[in-house]
């Protein structure tokens, strides 16, 4: 397996950091119950992981990941429904 190191902005500055292959073995989807009764259905989708050049106290590196938040309403009240206002979509 070859390793792919790169250059990455983070809080602290520029960082070198290992880029990580993965396997996504589940991706569930997290429920919320809103207090206003909307069913929120959200879950992360893993874009990339990076290994940093650095450890925390016990010796395990740090790592960073890219990720895009995935968000469904499963559930709305209709209260809180609107009219739409495209032509023909009720």
């Amino acid at each position: 397996m070859s390793r792919k190191t790169v250059k990455k902005a983070l809080s602290k500055g520029l960082e070198e950091a290992e880029l990580v292959d993965f396997d996504e073995l589940s991706n569930p989807w997290t429920t919320l119950k809103l207090k206003d009764g909307t069913i929120l259905k959200v879950k992360i989708v893993v874009q990339g992981v990076l290994r940093l050049n650095r450890y925390d106290e016990h010796g395990f590196p740090a790592y960073a990941i890219k990720s895009t938040n995935v968000l469904r309403i499963a559930e709305l009240p209709e209260h809180l429904r609107r009219k739409s206002q495209k032509p023909g979509v009720t």
